[in-house]
């Protein structure tokens, strides 16, 4: 199959259309036994239709499928794992049109240069919206590092990573539970075997996308040996080491890069529909303005971490992106509980604060 490039963020699609190998590959047997048999009753004026094959109408909103229960959870499939392979595709060749240029800042090393890994180190990339970008808000997608090591070093680099949506202070950011539950892991790719450089690189992907202003991360080092018992992989932690010859190895950090996209984001009109709340330009404009903001609540709040509970995201947005104090935030989301209750069929789900 061959590939060509795309849009900005939807990265590479087939050239070819991709129902027909996908109705050989992955819908369910009920669907291709229909569609043997819908094939000779194909009505006339979706044959006719030039260009396309005579079954596409089967999967369209007029098709007997598009309300099958079934077929939309494999369209759901085949959309999601397209779009993650396009990503890893995407940063395999680190492509620049999905990289989210940022402000690296660390007080404990410098990137490109080697250092001694024994004590933890804290770097984070951010963007400072507020200041150069107001117009945006950011979506990551995936984290990247490239990590070389000294030759025959011991020593394997552990990150812990810490994501703060919207600004604010490092209380505010949330961890990210690399490895846990269907949580992704990092992968490493060989770069430069002289040099024992790897990429380490996380992808979220469309499951766990999510906003991001600030990325933390704090860097140690756990050794790695060989069990001669069991002959298994151990780790432990390293020893303060006095005596500079019994130094384990160095490293040395040459990128951190996040991927994503930036969204247009409009402060003031977002201000505009608060104002509405207390004063309504029009008759019935204020149930408008409040259907408006309860829409954007539910759609931020969509892209919060893995956990048991949401975390509020959109009283980070108002706080740190608008600037409103603890109490307007804490008035603007009574009036949209209090509206969201008196709707028909209100969908309502608990939420766990994340900025103070």
């Amino acid at each position: 199959m061959r590939w060509q490039c795309g849009t900005l963020f939807r990265g590479l699609r087939p050239v070819v259309a991709p129902w027909t190998a996908l109705l050989a590959l992955g819908l369910p047997g009920w669907v291709l036994a229909v569609s043997a048999t819908a094939a000779a009753v194909v009505p006339e004026q979706h044959a006719s239709v030039a260009g396309q094959h005579p079954l596409d109408w089967l999967l369209t909103d007029r098709g007997p499928f598009h309300r099958a229960q079934e077929y939309a959870d494999f369209m759901e499939r085949y959309r999601q794992d397209l779009q993650d392979l396009e990503l890893k595709y995407l940063l395999q060749k680190q492509d620049s049109r999905i990289e989210v240029h940022s402000i690296f800042i660390s007080n404990d090393m410098r990137l490109g240069s080697w250092f001694d890994p024994s004590w933890r180190k804290r770097m984070l990339l951010t963007l400072k919206s507020n200041k150069y970008k107001p117009g945006l808000v950011h979506v990551m997608l995936a984290l990247s590092l490239q990590i070389c090591l000294t030759k025959n070093s011991t020593l394997e680099p552990v990150m812990a990573i810490y994501v703060n949506p919207f600004g604010g202070s490092h209380s505010e950011s949330w961890f990210m539970p690399v490895n846990e539950g269907s949580f992704p892991n990092w992968e490493r790719t060989n770069v430069d075997a002289a040099a024992q450089c790897q990429n380490w690189t996380i992808t979220l992907g469309n499951r766990w996308k999510t906003f991001f202003e600030t990325v933390h991360v704090y860097l140690r080092s756990r050794i790695k040996s060989l069990d001669d018992s069991s002959n298994e992989t151990i780790y432990y932690e390293p020893l303060e080491m006095t005596d500079p010859s019994k130094n384990l190895g160095y490293m040395k950090i040459n990128t951190l890069q996040v991927f994503g996209y930036s969204l247009p984001f409009d402060p003031d009109a977002i201000r505009d529909l608060i104002l509405q709340l207390d004063y309504p330009y029009t008759q019935g404009s204020q149930d408008s303005a409040l259907l408006q903001l309860i829409e954007l609540r539910d759609r931020v709040n969509q892209l919060s971490p893995p956990g048991k509970v949401r975390l509020d995201l959109f009283s980070c947005l108002l706080r740190h992106r608008l600037k409103l104090a603890n109490n307007e935030v804490g008035r603007i989301q009574s009036s949209l509980r209090a509206f969201n209750s008196k709707l028909p069929n209100p969908v309502e789900y608990e939420t766990g604060k994340l900025c103070s």
